[in-house]
């Protein structure tokens, strides 16, 4: 499967770079199982870049890499409405914390 280039309408070829990320990205997200946003802060690219990468353009480069990360994934964004409460908990445990202290402070 080759990018249509939009200049001369026949394929373009992934450039070198771009097809060593993507693998790279791909191997990175199967061994940590990370989510895209710390795959992005990771290798100091947007979001949109990693799902693009593995999403249209590592099936191209290696397919058996790109359904397990397409797992991962899968799997992170069913879990992620956890992680979104975990956040949430720990944000406002924090938050009581400092008002504890506070309240301390302002007793003596």
């Amino acid at each position: 499967m080759h990018i249509m280039s939009p200049v001369t309408g026949g394929p373009r070829r992934m450039r070198d770079y771009i097809r060593k990320r993507a693998l790279e990205i791909g191997d990175y997200i199967i061994n940590t199982k990370a989510t895209v946003r710390q795959t992005a802060q990771v290798f100091k690219v947007s979001k949109s870049t990693v799902h693009k990468d593995v999403t249209e353009r590592l099936p191209s480069v290696n397919k058996i890499l790109a359904r397990k990360v397409k797992r991962v994934l899968e799997k992170n964004k069913a879990e992620r409405h956890i992680r979104g409460g975990e956040a949430t908990k720990k944000k406002y445990r924090e938050r009581k914390k400092k008002n504890d202290v506070k309240k301390e402070e302002n007793k003596g």
